[in-house]
Formats: C-alpha cells, sequence, structure tokens
C-alpha cells in the first residue's frame, strides 16, 4: 500500500513511519516542523526513518496541495497536530485551532476526493474526556473535555465521525491515553523526569503526584495504527488504546527510582489548569474489533525510555 504519515517527524508519527518502512511499505511523511519543542529534535526522527521507502514533504496542512499529496495513497495515518494541555490556554488557542481543526478539516475534503483512499486513521486523545463520570472510561460514554486542546481534539474527531457518515471517508478514530516509550517528546512527564534524575537535577512534578494515567507504549500505539488501517471497520469508528497501566505519577516516579537504585529530589508546583485528576480507558472495543491488546507493561516500558535517554538498550528502538 502507499502511505500518507502527517506529522511524521513527531514522536508517534516517526515511529509509526520506521515501522511502516521496515515493512517495505512506500511511505510519505509530512510536517511542517514547528518549533514547539527543539526541532533538532524532529530532524533525528525523520533521519532514523530508512530513505529507501520514504518520502518526505516540508509542509503545512492547512496550506499544502492535498489532492497532490493524496494521489495514489491507499491509507492515511493522521498524526499531526498542535499538542499540549498547557499552552492550549489563551491567545496560543489559535495554533491549536488552526493545527487540529481546521487543518484536518481540510484533509477530510482532500480524503472525500481521492479515489484510491480505503483509511483514514485519526490520532484523538484521551482529553476528550476530561474527568470521566465512570472508569475504566467506555467510548459511548460522555465526552468532556477540560481544556481547549481537549475540545480541538474532540472537534477533529467529530468532523471524522461526521465524514464518514455524510461522504463515506473511511476513518477510524483512535483515542490515545498517555503514549510513552523512547522518542517522547521532551516536554512530556516522563522525559522531563528522566532527564532531570539523569542530570541529579530536582524533579519538577505539577500537583500532588496522585494523578492517575493508562499509560500507553508506543510500539503498541503503533500497532493500534496498523490494525485499524487493515481492518474491514465500519467508517467513523472510534476506539480507545489504552495500555492498562492506572498508575498515578508518585508511582511513576517510584518505579524510575528502582530503575535508577537512588532516590530522587522532586519539586511540586501547582496543578496545571486543564490537567485531568484521572483517566482510564476500556480497551474491550478494540480488543473485540481488531484484536489489539497492550504488550508492554509499565515497568518495561518506563526502563525502555530510561535505557534510551541515558545511552543503553532494552526495548529502545522498537518501534
Amino acid at each position: 500500500m502507499s502511505v500518507l504519515v502527517t506529522g511524521a517527524a513527531g514522536f508517534v508519527g516517526s515511529a509509526l513511519a520506521r515501522r511502516l518502512v521496515a515493512a517495505g511499505e512506500e511511505v510519505i511523511g509530512v510536517d511542517s516542523l514547528t518549533d514547539y519543542y527543539d526541532v533538532a529534535l524532529k530532524h533525528a526522527n525523520l533521519a532514523a526513518i530508512p530513505a529507501a521507502h520514504f518520502t518526505f514533504v516540508n509542509a503545512d496542512l492547512n496550506d499544502a496541495d492535498l489532492d497532490e499529496l493524496l494521489a495514489g495513497v491507499t491509507v492515511v495515518f493522521h498524526e499531526a497536530g498542535q499538542p499540549g494541555v498547557r499552552k492550549s490556554w489563551g491567545r496560543d488557542f489559535a495554533d491549536y485551532v488552526d493545527a487540529n481543526v481546521l487543518a484536518t478539516q481540510r484533509l477530510l475534503e482532500a480524503a472525500r476526493r481521492a479515489p484510491d483512499l480505503r483509511r483514514l486513521v485519526y490520532a484523538s486523545s484521551s482529553s476528550v474526556y476530561g474527568d470521566a463520570e465512570t472508569y475504566p472510561t467506555r467510548e459511548v460514554d460522555l465526552p468532556r473535555p477540560l481544556s481547549p486542546y481537549g475540545v480541538t481534539k474532540l472537534a477533529a474527531e467529530q468532523l471524522c465521525t461526521l465524514y464518514a457518515k455524510n461522504f463515506a471517508v473511511p476513518t477510524v478514530s483512535l483515542r490515545y491515553f498517555t503514549v510513552y516509550g523512547p522518542g517522547q517528546r521532551p516536554d512530556m512527564a516522563f522525559n522531563r523526569f528522566i532527564r532531570a534524575a539523569l542530570a541529579d537535577a530536582p524533579i519538577e512534578l505539577y500537583g500532588t503526584g496522585e494523578q492517575v494515567r493508562d499509560f500507553t507504549y508506543v510500539d503498541d500505539i503503533v500497532e493500534a495504527n496498523l490494525r485499524a488501517a487493515r481492518s474491514e471497520v465500519e467508517p467513523g469508528s472510534v476506539f480507545n488504546v489504552s495500555g492498562g497501566s492506572s498508575t498515578s505519577i508518585n508511582e511513576v516516579l517510584d518505579i524510575l527510582a528502582g530503575v535508577a537504585g537512588r532516590e530522587f529530589r522532586v519539586n511540586r508546583t501547582a496543578a496545571v489548569a486543564g490537567d485531568v485528576r484521572r483517566t482510564g480507558g476500556a480497551a474491550d472495543r478494540i480488543r473485540e474489533v481488531l484484536g489489539w491488546r497492550p504488550t508492554v507493561d509499565i515497568e518495561s516500558g518506563l526502563r525502555a525510555q530510561w535505557d534510551s535517554l541515558s545511552g543503553a538498550g532494552s526495548l529502545a528502538g522498537k518501534a
């Protein structure tokens, strides 16, 4: 199949592109290389993708010739978007609307015109749930995002569903639950914790650390994308992709301290506006329909991420 990966220089997008190229697929990667974090890290992600079956296009989805990009493409993995809860408040909200909502709507319009397209997989987020009423949270439970970021991810997901129902665009939306592992963005918690610990610097922790998250290893996220692309499912379907860990941030720090063999210094600061107290996704539907289940537990995944940042081996680079 001919594949388009948007956000190909990012954490999940580059891992997905590496897996696809390793399988012999012809992959086009598009990314605007924004400076939300160090662009050098994005270039490093791209450099790690074997060039033989990979073509990179530096472009913004809001400006690119999407008909040309989609010519002959059978599968789109839409990983591009503006990440982060903290920056989504205030004047930066326009960036989230542009990158998460308008770019997705423009891609969906082009997908309507793409004759060869048989699947568009959208990277949604557990942020659409906010503080859910029940745990584990099911796909049919009411979304109640607590941040502008979550609002834009939900809006884009709803657009995917609308284009599926009204125009038969073959979308599948995957609600990622906190992705981690080697290559994680530098602004994300595990990356920040490990880099601080390796430098013997204090770890900055927002809130009490009792926030509970359902962490999902990057290889498992990649596998969910591949299964969504290859399976015959109803257009507009939505699936949780959840690792099943239900681990507090304090417990994460305990696991990392065990990996490091020492205690850490932790500076606790105020909680972030829009940060939910708990996430936990029911994975029954994706298991039954796509045959997907998580394969990497939180202890193994954290050790792999530690090893990756410290220069050791383990599971690092598996995706």
